[in-house]
């Protein structure tokens, strides 16, 4: 099994759930800023052409980040960061969807329909008059994790789930593009400090992050 890597926050979180199992796969390396998920080559592999993608012995491509991840739980079950029981991965599952609808989908799409725009503009359709709702979406979705983490240590309490992962590499990196995070949110500025802390945070940045001073 092969890991199809780039830069980014999505494919650093796919890093980041290997690290925190300890799943060591090869890594074939990609330039997602010279487009090649947009190539011919890859989109044969990979349709939705983006990055990462998990490409198996048989040769068959499993894309998507949480799918991915999902199946990597199934392969390799301990320790587990969806859940152990059907109500764990029920309740990992609940709260990971609401953080990508609340915050992590209007990040992104703000990030790419604003600072982005230059390296996005002919890869999708961009809305850039939609970018700065997009942010502020996201932020009022900030509000809201604030209020949910209160008294937690994690999303769903005191075990580390899928969520935690998706929501620290977005955040991560979308402080350093013009969205950072309201000092004022104490919960929230605390979870990302015990994210940050996590040996897993530091070893799943790309070796390019600091070359293009962005965390991905």
């Amino acid at each position: 099994m092969k890991l199809l890597n780039s830069f980014g926050p999505n494919p650093r979180m796919v890093r980041m759930f290997l690290c925190e199992k300890d799943i060591q796969l090869k890594v074939v390396e990609h330039d997602i800023l010279a487009a090649e998920n947009r190539g011919e080559d890859y989109a044969k592999k990979n349709p939705g052409q983006q990055f990462p993608a998990l490409e198996l012995d048989d040769g068959f491509i499993i894309a998507e980040t949480v799918v991915m991840c999902e199946y990597l739980e199934d392969r390799y079950p301990t320790p587990s960061l969806i859940g152990t029981s059907s109500i764990e991965r029920a309740e990992a599952r609940m709260w990971n969807r609401r953080i990508e609808l609340k915050i992590t989908e209007n990040m992104y799409s703000g990030f790419r329909f604003g600072e982005g725009l230059e390296m996005f503009k002919d890869r999708m359709r961009c809305l850039p008059e939609a970018a700065d709702g997009l942010k502020a979406s996201a932020q009022d979705g900030l509000k809201w994790f604030d209020e949910q983490i209160s008294g937690k240590e994690f999303i769903c309490g005191d075990r580390i789930t899928l969520g935690d992962l998706v929501l620290y590499c977005c955040v991560d990196f979308a402080a350093g593009v013009g969205q950072p995070v309201d000092g004022s949110l104490k919960n929230l500025t605390q979870w990302f400090a015990r994210m940050e802390s996590r040996p897993s945070a530091e070893a799943s940045l790309h070796p390019g992050s600091s070359k293009l001073g962005m965390r991905g």
